[in-house]
């Protein structure tokens, strides 16, 4: 008998149930297409339990999902609770609980999408984005001196350890070989001011890359990476680089592949559980109303599909939604596309596999 994959769902706060009841729907219907099962289990970790109890993710929950054999997750930030502490509470410490060491950004412009790139189409922005996802300045180390005060000092420190930007460069190069386009892997990083976290990052890149001759390889100061994602994206293929960089080049990333509405990512642990989620945000302005898109919460529902090794049902999401874009169906991938939440996700059911 197939294996029955347990999904965790996390609907999140504001927006989130909204898209990740589509991203589900399209699920179903990739199962019924493919075959294969699977049992969806649902946590209310959030805003709105966060102000009833005061928990964000209890480490009973967090032992739980480690049995689970994928977390979708559909977005978190509520109004009435403080920044950083959802932030905290739940998504960091989902990330480094789970050791998802690996965040996973495709930058793909789909057909028929505008991009703010003059002369750009899907064939120059086609690359993905490896972020090194639990050390970095999110490790959290520091403090202040003298807090409040005209001589307050307040200071975080980056955190790089060998093992860590290892196994993250390492999947780069894994990951530039089973893509198989251009079969290149660029490391981005700052390793002319900060000398000595990205000296270990440029030593490993080298070490590690000689394992790998059949991979093109070259380093880009960050800023320079902005510089070529905006004027030449089609150099890149995969893109590696610490989390810090990787949070910022990412959000870049999704402007130019037009916008968040299309934007998803994967939280990934290669020898655990991994997470997929949408990189927009809650949106609990436009909560209830049925207008946001959920394109990028579909779209980590295809990744998380390719991560189970449903290739034949995260293929089918993709070039489902490959379709419908090209169609020309959907003016705009905001909320003022005039279609409801659910009447895109129906359309991309209505273009899998060619029904």
């Amino acid at each position: 008998m197939a294996k029955e994959y347990q999904i965790a769902v996390i609907p999140g706060d504001g927006t989130g149930p909204e898209v990740v009841r589509e991203g589900l729907k399209v699920v179903k219907a990739a199962s019924e297409k493919t075959g294969f099962r699977y049992r969806t289990i649902h946590y209310d970790f959030g805003g709105d339990r966060y102000l009833k109890t005061g928990e964000t993710l209890p480490d009973s929950a967090l032992e739980e999902l480690k049995g689970m054999d994928a977390i979708y997750l559909g977005a978190v930030g509520h109004p009435e609770v403080k920044t950083g502490i959802l932030e905290q509470g739940l998504l960091l410490k989902l990330r480094f609980g789970l050791d998802q060491y690996i965040n996973l950004r495709p930058v793909k412009l789909y057909p028929g999408v505008w991009t703010p790139l003059k002369d750009k189409g899907p064939e120059d922005i086609d690359f993905v984005v490896v972020r090194e996802n639990t050390e970095g300045l999110y490790v959290g180390v520091g403090g202040f001196l003298k807090k409040g005060t005209g001589d307050e000092v307040a200071v975080q420190e980056m955190i790089n350890t060998r093992k860590g930007v290892e196994r993250c460069v390492r999947y780069a190069f894994e990951y530039a070989r089973k893509r198989n386009k251009k079969r290149q892997v660029t490391l981005c990083d700052k390793a002319n001011v900060l000398i000595f976290a990205h000296d270990l990052w440029r030593r490993t890149f080298k070490e590690v890359g000689e394992e790998y001759p059949d991979i093109k390889k070259d380093c880009a100061l960050v800023d320079a990476t902005c510089m070529w994602m905006v004027k030449n994206p089609e150099w890149f293929d995969v893109i590696v680089t610490c989390n810090m960089f990787g949070d910022i080049i990412t959000d870049l990333g999704a402007m130019i592949q037009g916008g968040m509405g299309v934007a998803a990512g994967a939280n990934i642990n290669p020898q655990g559980v991994s997470m997929f989620e949408p990189i927009h945000g809650s949106a609990p302005k436009y909560t209830g109303k049925n207008v946001i898109n959920p394109l990028a919460a579909i779209c980590a529902a295809g990744m998380m599909l390719e991560h189970l090794g449903e290739e034949k049902g995260a293929k089918l999401v993709d070039e489902a939604i490959t379709t419908l874009l090209s169609s020309g169906r959907i003016k705009d991938l905001s909320t003022k596309s005039g279609l409801k939440t659910y009447e895109i996700g129906d359309m991309v059911v209505r273009n899998m596999g060619g029904s």
